[in-house]
Protein backbone atom coordinates (compact mmCIF):
# COMPACT_ATOMS: atom_id res chain seq x y z
CA UNK A 1 0.00 0.00 0.00
CA UNK A 2 1.39 3.39 -1.00
CA UNK A 3 0.98 5.65 2.02
CA UNK A 4 2.05 8.72 0.09
CA UNK A 5 -1.18 8.86 -1.93
CA UNK A 6 -3.10 10.04 1.13
CA UNK A 7 -0.58 12.36 2.73
CA UNK A 8 0.78 15.86 2.32
CA UNK A 9 4.02 14.99 0.53
CA UNK A 10 4.76 12.83 -2.49
CA UNK A 11 7.93 10.99 -3.51
CA UNK A 12 10.23 13.46 -5.23
CA UNK A 13 8.85 16.56 -3.50
CA UNK A 14 11.52 19.12 -2.64
CA UNK A 15 11.18 20.08 1.02
CA UNK A 16 12.98 22.23 3.55
CA UNK A 17 13.68 20.97 7.03
CA UNK A 18 15.67 23.17 9.38
CA UNK A 19 18.50 22.79 10.21
CA UNK A 20 19.25 20.33 7.39
CA UNK A 21 18.18 22.51 4.47
CA UNK A 22 16.78 21.31 1.16
CA UNK A 23 15.88 17.66 0.90
CA UNK A 24 13.82 15.31 -1.21
CA UNK A 25 11.08 12.99 0.02
CA UNK A 26 12.25 9.55 -1.08
CA UNK A 27 9.49 7.44 0.45
CA UNK A 28 7.92 6.33 3.69
CA UNK A 29 8.92 3.74 6.23
CA UNK A 30 7.70 2.33 9.49
CA UNK A 31 9.84 2.62 12.58
CA UNK A 32 9.14 1.41 16.10
CA UNK A 33 8.87 4.03 18.83
CA UNK A 34 8.01 2.97 22.39
CA UNK A 35 6.84 -0.41 21.14
CA UNK A 36 4.49 0.98 18.47
CA UNK A 37 5.08 1.24 14.72
CA UNK A 38 4.84 4.75 13.33
CA UNK A 39 5.01 5.83 9.69
CA UNK A 40 7.57 8.43 8.65
CA UNK A 41 8.54 10.29 5.51
CA UNK A 42 12.13 9.54 4.67
CA UNK A 43 13.87 12.69 3.53
CA UNK A 44 17.31 12.62 1.91
CA UNK A 45 19.54 15.65 1.74
CA UNK A 46 21.52 15.53 -1.52
CA UNK A 47 24.39 17.71 -0.32
CA UNK A 48 25.07 15.34 2.60
CA UNK A 49 24.58 11.73 3.66
CA UNK A 50 22.01 12.88 6.21
CA UNK A 51 18.47 11.55 6.32
CA UNK A 52 15.55 12.69 8.39
CA UNK A 53 12.40 10.87 9.35
CA UNK A 54 9.30 13.05 9.62
CA UNK A 55 6.10 11.67 11.13
CA UNK A 56 3.41 11.27 8.47
CA UNK A 57 0.73 11.84 11.12
CA UNK A 58 2.05 15.30 12.04
CA UNK A 59 4.72 16.62 9.65
CA UNK A 60 4.07 20.24 10.68
CA UNK A 61 5.43 19.50 14.17
CA UNK A 62 8.91 19.22 12.66
CA UNK A 63 8.73 22.47 10.69
CA UNK A 64 9.00 20.71 7.34
CA UNK A 65 7.65 22.67 4.38
CA UNK A 66 7.64 22.51 0.62
CA UNK A 67 10.62 24.20 -1.01
CA UNK A 68 9.97 27.17 -3.25
CA UNK A 69 8.86 26.36 -6.76
CA UNK A 70 9.11 28.24 -10.02
CA UNK A 71 5.79 29.96 -9.31
CA UNK A 72 7.23 31.53 -6.11
CA UNK A 73 10.29 33.20 -7.61
CA UNK A 74 8.65 36.47 -8.64
CA UNK A 75 7.48 37.07 -5.05
CA UNK A 76 10.89 36.06 -3.70
CA UNK A 77 12.66 38.54 -5.99
CA UNK A 78 10.23 41.26 -4.93
CA UNK A 79 11.00 40.59 -1.24
CA UNK A 80 14.74 40.59 -2.00
CA UNK A 81 14.59 43.96 -3.70
CA UNK A 82 11.83 45.72 -1.76
CA UNK A 83 11.38 43.78 1.47
CA UNK A 84 10.65 45.74 4.60
CA UNK A 85 11.75 44.47 7.99
CA UNK A 86 11.90 46.57 11.11
CA UNK A 87 15.07 45.45 12.86
CA UNK A 88 15.78 46.77 16.35
CA UNK A 89 18.80 49.06 16.57
CA UNK A 90 19.80 47.54 19.91
CA UNK A 91 22.14 44.65 19.17
CA UNK A 92 20.79 42.01 21.59
CA UNK A 93 17.16 42.45 20.49
CA UNK A 94 18.21 42.47 16.82
CA UNK A 95 20.37 39.39 17.33
CA UNK A 96 17.43 37.43 18.83
CA UNK A 97 15.09 38.41 16.00
CA UNK A 98 17.65 37.67 13.28
CA UNK A 99 18.45 34.26 14.78
CA UNK A 100 14.72 33.44 14.93
CA UNK A 101 14.35 34.34 11.25
CA UNK A 102 17.40 32.29 10.27
CA UNK A 103 16.26 29.28 12.31
CA UNK A 104 12.72 29.49 10.93
CA UNK A 105 14.02 29.37 7.36
CA UNK A 106 10.92 31.00 5.83
CA UNK A 107 12.09 32.26 2.43
CA UNK A 108 10.16 35.54 2.34
CA UNK A 109 11.34 36.47 5.84
CA UNK A 110 14.90 35.57 4.83
CA UNK A 111 14.54 37.72 1.71
CA UNK A 112 13.24 40.70 3.71
CA UNK A 113 16.11 40.25 6.20
CA UNK A 114 18.60 40.11 3.33
CA UNK A 115 17.10 43.27 1.83
CA UNK A 116 17.29 45.20 5.11
CA UNK A 117 20.82 44.07 5.95
CA UNK A 118 21.89 44.93 2.40
CA UNK A 119 20.55 48.45 2.87
CA UNK A 120 22.55 48.81 6.06
CA UNK A 121 25.64 47.33 4.42
CA UNK A 122 25.48 49.80 1.54
CA UNK A 123 24.81 52.75 3.86
CA UNK A 124 27.42 52.13 6.52
CA UNK A 125 28.78 48.59 6.45
CA UNK A 126 27.74 45.83 8.82
CA UNK A 127 29.24 44.77 12.13
CA UNK A 128 30.67 41.26 12.11
CA UNK A 129 27.68 39.37 13.57
CA UNK A 130 25.22 41.15 11.28
CA UNK A 131 27.50 40.36 8.33
CA UNK A 132 27.50 36.67 9.33
CA UNK A 133 23.70 36.68 9.50
CA UNK A 134 23.53 38.46 6.15
CA UNK A 135 25.70 35.82 4.50
CA UNK A 136 23.80 32.97 6.16
CA UNK A 137 20.47 34.34 4.87
CA UNK A 138 21.93 34.59 1.36
CA UNK A 139 23.25 30.99 1.52
CA UNK A 140 19.85 29.69 2.69
CA UNK A 141 18.11 31.48 -0.18
CA UNK A 142 20.68 30.19 -2.68
CA UNK A 143 19.94 26.64 -1.53
CA UNK A 144 16.24 27.26 -1.99
CA UNK A 145 16.57 28.21 -5.67
CA UNK A 146 19.58 26.12 -6.65
CA UNK A 147 17.62 23.20 -8.12
CA UNK A 148 15.16 25.33 -10.06
CA UNK A 149 15.97 25.60 -13.73
CA UNK A 150 14.32 28.63 -15.25
CA UNK A 151 15.36 32.14 -16.20
CA UNK A 152 13.94 33.77 -13.08
CA UNK A 153 15.81 31.29 -10.86
CA UNK A 154 19.04 32.34 -12.62
CA UNK A 155 18.15 36.01 -12.07
CA UNK A 156 17.59 35.37 -8.35
CA UNK A 157 20.92 33.52 -8.10
CA UNK A 158 22.72 36.32 -9.97
CA UNK A 159 21.12 38.93 -7.73
CA UNK A 160 22.14 37.04 -4.58
CA UNK A 161 25.71 36.75 -5.90
CA UNK A 162 25.79 40.48 -6.61
CA UNK A 163 24.50 41.26 -3.09
CA UNK A 164 27.05 38.82 -1.58
CA UNK A 165 29.96 40.61 -3.30
CA UNK A 166 28.71 44.16 -2.78
CA UNK A 167 31.01 46.39 -0.81
CA UNK A 168 29.76 48.98 1.68
CA UNK A 169 29.70 52.56 0.53
CA UNK A 170 32.45 54.28 2.46
CA UNK A 171 32.39 58.05 2.37
CA UNK A 172 35.76 59.72 2.80
CA UNK A 173 36.02 62.71 5.13
CA UNK A 174 35.73 65.99 3.21
CA UNK A 175 39.39 67.11 3.54
CA UNK A 176 40.75 63.80 2.24
CA UNK A 177 38.27 63.67 -0.61
CA UNK A 178 39.24 67.17 -1.74
CA UNK A 179 42.97 66.44 -1.40
CA UNK A 180 42.80 63.35 -3.59
CA UNK A 181 41.18 65.20 -6.53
Amino acid sequence: MNLLKHTAFQIGDRVVLSPYGIGVVCGTCERPVAGQAHTYYEVKFPATVSRAYVPVADPASTGIRRALGDQDLHDLMNHLQNGELELPRQWSARHRLVNDILAGGKPYELAALTCQLRRWNVQRGLPDLDRQAFRRAIRLLEQEVSDLRNQLARQVEDYLQEVWNEQPHVQLPAPLAAASV
